[in-house]
């Protein structure tokens, strides 16, 4: 059973930084592409950030310099690192992979940026 468990959300100043992890289970996870998506109240779910087996990456223009997302096949975790964060960057953070057509999420966790 394939299980996605991110962690690192929290509450931070604008400007500052976290960095967000998601451990997976239940996969082979050095094969799959994974995925980052966001979630603020009153909008639809939207993709951040992705990063294939082969190491290519590709982001959404909004985080694109700040946000860096990036992989440890050993931990099988993958990291979502972001910078320079800004309010508009608050929401619930999940990472998602897809595995023979079926797409897998985590329980999500909250970014909220505010001074």
């Amino acid at each position: 059973q394939v299980q996605l468990v991110e962690s690192g959300g929290g509450l931070v100043q604008p400007g500052g930084s976290l960095r967000l992890s998601c451990a997976a289970s239940g996969m082979l996870f050095s094969i799959y592409s994974m995925g980052w998506y966001r979630q603020a109240p009153g909008s639809q779910r939207e993709l951040v950030a992705t990063l294939s087996s082969d190491g290519t990456t590709n982001y959404v223009d909004s985080v694109k310099g700040r946000f860096s997302v990036s992989r440890d096949n050993a931990k099988n975790t993958v990291y979502l690192q972001m910078n320079s964060l800004k309010p508009e960057d608050t929401a619930v953070y999940y990472c998602n992979t897809r595995i023979w057509g079926s797409y897998y999420w985590g329980q999500g966790t909250q970014v909220t940026v505010s001074a």
